[in-house]
């Protein structure tokens, strides 16, 4: 194998690339990213970025340099426009792309507000790549008033930074409270208080019937005919895996291309790895969107390219950062049926289905994170009452 092509140049296809060349492959790379810039930090954008702490430069994973340094043939603002898998070619720009083996590492794109609705109005945001957070920037301004649409961690961390910029903020949640879809009650209850304490106002159970303006946002239209004046508008509805060229080229697509234990797609030259790709994991398909994962499972695939035959079993974790407060979560908490809650000068939600140890949420306790995630690499189960005793040694726990 001489020719390795890697579509999308975000965390993922950064991370395969580098290990493809620390672990001696010596034939040719080609990184292909339709963004203008070299291969970024996303977390940030959100926050401190938007926050005026972090510049451009320190968003990059590497300096420029390093793809030329270890030949690594880095081509951006540059989206691939086909891919004949019988030929095992790709067309780019005018150009032929050859390639023995190929990964797709596309990541994901944000969902939009309906341009119906007025989700094309000029004052209407999305927080995704570098271009949103540029684009949105000149908006945090302290006075003025963002409406932003869903209550996850990319529309709550989004309403953390205006807040502190000194915006007026007020979320609209569809759900009868924020973070329905991944976190219990108890974690929702702990976030909204945050929120509440920031001057952050969140509007629960409320559909956004049309957003107003005719050049540009003035306000919102509520699903109760409640009109809230608005001077931008940022939607944080979640976001999709970037299927479309693979759907083309004829992959399997499953809310993600589907891959096997070893990152490997239904053609046996071509691999995905990251937001993308959807896997084995426990008896169903699982895609998870973090930044850990596109490491973890990206390496993986580099060394699978190379015959490592490695399945890929990971134990996800995730973070987000809101105001001071760090919100680590370990494991899945899918199936749960009980929630212990462990207060001491900090506090963690630990999720479990009977007596089986599930995930933890820590909130602003790194200790409860770190306990909970090596107990779930161990696949051991803490008993409930141990974790629920403030006196308890948490690190005691991962001795008996």
């Amino acid at each position: 194998m001489n020719r390795i092509v890697v579509i999308g140049a975000g965390q993922a296809g950064a991370s395969l690339v580098a290990k493809l060349r620390s672990l001696g492959f010596a034939g040719q790379i080609a990184l292909i990213g339709e963004e203008a810039v070299p291969p970024y930090q996303r977390p940030p954008l959100s926050k401190a970025y938007l926050l005026g702490e972090m510049t451009q430069e320190r968003l990059f994973l590497r300096p420029e340099s390093f793809y030329a340094e270890h030949q690594i043939d880095l081509h951006l603002g540059a989206p691939v426009e086909s891919i004949d898998r019988g030929e095992q070619i790709l067309r780019l720009g005018g150009k032929v792309f050859a390639y023995d083996a190929l990964a797709f590492t596309t990541g994901s794109v944000p969902r939009h507000l309906p341009a119906t609705i007025g989700g094309a109005l000029p004052g209407v945001h999305v927080v995704r790549t570098l271009a949103d957070a540029d684009a949105m920037a000149p908006e945090f301004t302290s006075g003025r008033r963002v409406i932003i649409v869903g209550g996850g961690y990319i529309g709550l961390e989004a309403a953390a930074v205006a807040a502190k910029k000194g915006l007026h903020v007020t979320v609209l949640e569809m759900a009868p409270r924020i973070l329905q879809r991944v976190a219990a009650p108890e974690t929702s209850a702990a976030v909204h208080a945050l929120h509440e304490g920031h001057g952050v106002r969140i509007l629960f159970s409320t559909g956004l019937e049309r957003i107003e303006g005719d050049t540009h946002v003035t306000g919102v239209r509520l699903s109760d005919g409640t009109h809230l004046d608005a001077d931008f508008v940022i939607a944080g509805i979640g976001i999709m895996p970037a299927t479309a060229l693979a759907e083309t080229a004829g992959l399997q697509v499953e809310n993600g291309i589907k891959v096997d234990a070893q990152g490997r797609t239904s053609d046996q030259h071509i691999w995905a790895a990251g937001d993308c790709a959807a896997f084995p994991y426990r008896g169903t398909y699982l895609r998870l969107e973090s930044v850990q994962n596109a490491i973890d499972q990206a390496e993986l695939v580099a060394e699978n390219m190379l015959g490592a035959a490695k399945d890929y079993d990971p134990v996800p974790w995730f973070w987000s950062d809101q105001y001071d407060m760090k919100l680590q979560i370990a494991g899945l908490n899918t199936g749960y049926d009980h929630v212990v809650v462990r207060q001491t000068d900090a506090r963690s939600h630990w999720y479990f289905a009977g007596d089986k140890f599930l995930a933890v949420d820590a909130l602003g306790d790194p200790r409860a994170f770190m306990v909970g995630k090596r107990l779930l690499e161990q696949r051991r189960s803490p008993d409930k009452a141990a974790i629920a005793d403030p006196q308890t040694d948490l690190k005691a726990l991962l001795r008996t």
